[in-house]
C-alpha cells in the first residue's frame, strides 16, 4: 500500500511576465493550475489510476510571487476515502539565485480515481510508515 512519502512530489515553475496579473505578480489562476497538476500527479501516484479534480477544499493566498521568482509547489496525499484522494498542497516563492524561500499559499484538493470508462474506482488504503510521513499527515489534517 502506498505511503504518504510515496506520494510526495515537489516541482518548480519559473514565473514569467505572461504569468503575471495587473499587479505584476503571479496570477492566482496560474498558481491554481500548477497546484492542480502537481496534486493530480500525487493522487495518481497513490491511486495507481487516473485521478480527476473533484473539489478545491481550501485555497489561501498568503503573499504574492513576483516575476522572475520561482514558484515551488509541493503535494502529498494525506487521506483517502473509498474512491477519493485528499492532497495537501503548499507553494513558496523561491529566489532563484539564493534559494531563499517564503511560503505563499496553502491548499488542499480532493481528487477521484477513475477507470477506463470514466467511472469512479476504489483507491488503496493510505499507510504512514515514518515519523516524517506522520508529521506531514498531521500538518495537513490541522489545516
Amino acid at each position: 500500500m502506498p505511503t504518504v512519502l510515496d506520494t510526495y512530489i515537489e516541482n518548480r515553475f519559473r514565473v514569467q511576465p505572461n504569468h503575471a496579473n495587473n499587479n505584476g505578480t503571479l496570477h492566482g489562476g496560474h498558481l491554481m493550475k500548477w497546484l492542480d497538476e502537481i496534486g493530480a500527479m500525487s493522487a495518481m501516484r497513490f491511486a495507481g489510476e487516473t485521478c480527476v479534480t473533484a473539489r478545491v477544499n481550501e485555497l489561501d493566498f498568503e503573499r504574492p510571487i513576483g516575476i522572475g521568482d520561482t514558484a515551488l509547489v509541493e503535494a502529498y496525499v494525506y487521506d483517502a476515502g473509498r474512491t477519493s484522494v485528499h492532497v495537501a498542497l503548499r507553494a513558496w516563492r523561491e529566489e532563484p539565485r539564493s534559494g531563499e524561500t517564503e511560503k505563499t499559499t496553502e491548499s488542499s484538493f480532493t481528487f477521484v480515481a477513475i477507470d477506463e470508462e470514466n467511472r469512479s474506482t476504489p483507491v488503496p488504503e493510505l499507510t504512514v510508515e515514518t515519523d516524517e510521513g506522520e508529521q506531514l499527515r498531521r500538518r495537513a489534517l490541522k489545516s
